[in-house]
């Protein structure tokens, strides 16, 4: 029977350890296939599209791609259209304003007597607008 004893500094059990790390996740997020790579001129075109033509959503842009025999996906289209930004929306005080007519507001309030039975009090305000 074979007795070795090696002696091994704990520097190189980490190195070990992160070299084994970092391979087996490379091996794990390795690149098997998928869907194909747009070009790049493909996506410029479909921005171009989407910034020319406002009105048109990704069903129209897909339909004159599909015309200049462009193959791409209705999906990757809106993927790559150029969003458009939200318009500015009311502040708190327009809101309030707006809405000052319909606006109510209501306290519940429960207390325990000295009997430990269970007061209910509520107070209501309706604010007439104006």
């Amino acid at each position: 029977m074979l007795n070795a004893v090696t002696i091994i500094q704990p520097q190189t059990v980490i190195r070990w350890h992160r070299t084994g790390f970092r391979r087996y996740w490379r091996w794990k997020s390795r690149s098997r296939g998928g869907r194909p790579k747009i070009p790049e001129e493909i996506r410029r075109l479909i921005r171009e599209m989407s910034l020319a033509n406002r009105l048109w959503g990704a069903p129209r842009i897909h339909g004159e791609l599909l015309k200049l025999e462009f193959e791409v996906a209705q999906s990757t289209v809106a993927k790559y259209m150029a969003r458009r930004g939200r318009g500015r929306s009311q502040t708190w005080k327009t809101f309030l304003h707006n809405h000052s007519a319909g606006i109510a507001a209501m306290d519940f309030l429960v207390v325990p007597t000295v009997g430990f039975r269970l007061l209910f009090w509520s107070s209501s305000s309706t604010n007439g607008g104006g």
